[in-house]
């Protein structure tokens, strides 16, 4: 049964790597999320250990300097809704280190499932895959509490609405089906005034979290796309 399972995530893994080839031929560059806006900023760790995701860095208080992409996933016209991606890159003793989020629902099933907004400020953005823990599976979580009221996820319109502003993100883990608890807060600006765009790929398979481990099941759906989108051509 083992053996069936893991065939058939390599199975998925390879047909969304198929998908991102025939994406590639179009979009060479960035077959998703392909034009986006450059963030800079703090993520802050509260550190408290009563709530403890059971990932040692997540539950150790500490502030890293981020690197940040907020980017359309599909690429679909400014005024269709989309699937807003929240890429976030930190450094911690020298390595690099990725987290993904993507607009999701945050109820028990709802975490799992992707959700089109036009808004990243009254979004709800997650890691929708598990990291390993000492303790079982652990989610992320990020939603807005401060800053612009309205944020369209147009990168042009993002940036504009943002302007000098400062986005603060609260940030939580919750177990696959949980309750969510809040471990810290990123807060995250324009990188510049003009909203450029950044060239850093960002990878969560070859630069996990500090102290996170991945699931096997999940590098065997993630990899082979990841492996397309980063080739370059």
């Amino acid at each position: 049964m083992k053996r069936l399972s893991n065939n058939v995530q390599a199975f998925a893994g390879s047909v969304f790597a198929a998908v991102f080839r025939a994406i590639k031929v179009v979009r060479p560059n960035r077959p998703n999320h392909p034009k986006g806006v450059h963030l800079v900023g703090t993520l802050e760790r509260d550190g408290l250990a009563h709530r403890a995701s059971g990932i040692p860095w997540l539950d150790t208080a500490g502030t890293n300097p981020v690197d940040a992409r907020l980017s359309r996933s599909l690429g679909l016209p400014g005024s269709f809704p989309d699937i807003i991606g929240l890429a976030v890159r930190l450094t911690e003793q020298g390595n690099m280190c990725d987290m993904l989020l993507a607009t999701t629902g945050a109820t028990g099933l709802g975490r799992f499932i992707l959700r089109f907004r036009r808004d990243a400020a009254s979004a709800v953005f997650s890691t929708m895959m598990p990291y390993k823990s000492e303790t079982g599976p652990v989610l992320i979580a990020a939603r807005t509490v401060g800053g612009a009221a309205k944020l369209p996820a147009e990168p042009r319109a993002f940036s504009s609405y943002l302007g000098q502003q400062t986005w603060t993100l609260e940030l939580h883990h919750a177990s696959p089906l949980g309750p969510w608890t809040r471990f810290g807060t990123l807060t995250l600006t324009l990188a510049d005034t003009q909203g450029s765009e950044t060239a850093e790929r960002f990878d969560p398979v070859l630069n996990p979290l500090p102290t996170a481990g991945t699931y096997d099941w999940t590098r065997r759906l993630r990899e082979p796309s990841y492996a397309v989108a980063r080739r370059r051509v």
